[in-house]
């Protein structure tokens, strides 16, 4: 009797992998499962071109203050360098 029941214990905690191996694809309809993926996409597009963008900024500031240096400031640098 307690032979039984330690082997329907074993058993029972034993999960099933094939039938536990449920995909979030299996739950979820194909159209969403698209509509995530293309949306995931434009996210990450939209991220680099963001950092693109601020890239950008930065260097035309910085050829703005190079434009803008003073006599003084080039005759500093020159003499530095």
């Amino acid at each position: 009797m307690k032979k039984q029941k330690q082997q329907q214990k074993h058993q029972s905690t034993k999960p099933k992998k094939d039938e536990s191996a449920i995909t979030l694809g299996e739950f979820l309809n194909q159209d969403l499962m698209k509509q995530l993926k293309e949306k995931q996409q434009e996210l990450k597009a939209s991220e680099e071109k963001k950092i693109q963008e601020e890239e950008a900024r930065k260097r035309e500031e910085k050829r703005l203050k190079e434009k803008n240096k003073t006599f003084e400031e080039l005759l500093n640098e020159s003499t530095t360098d």
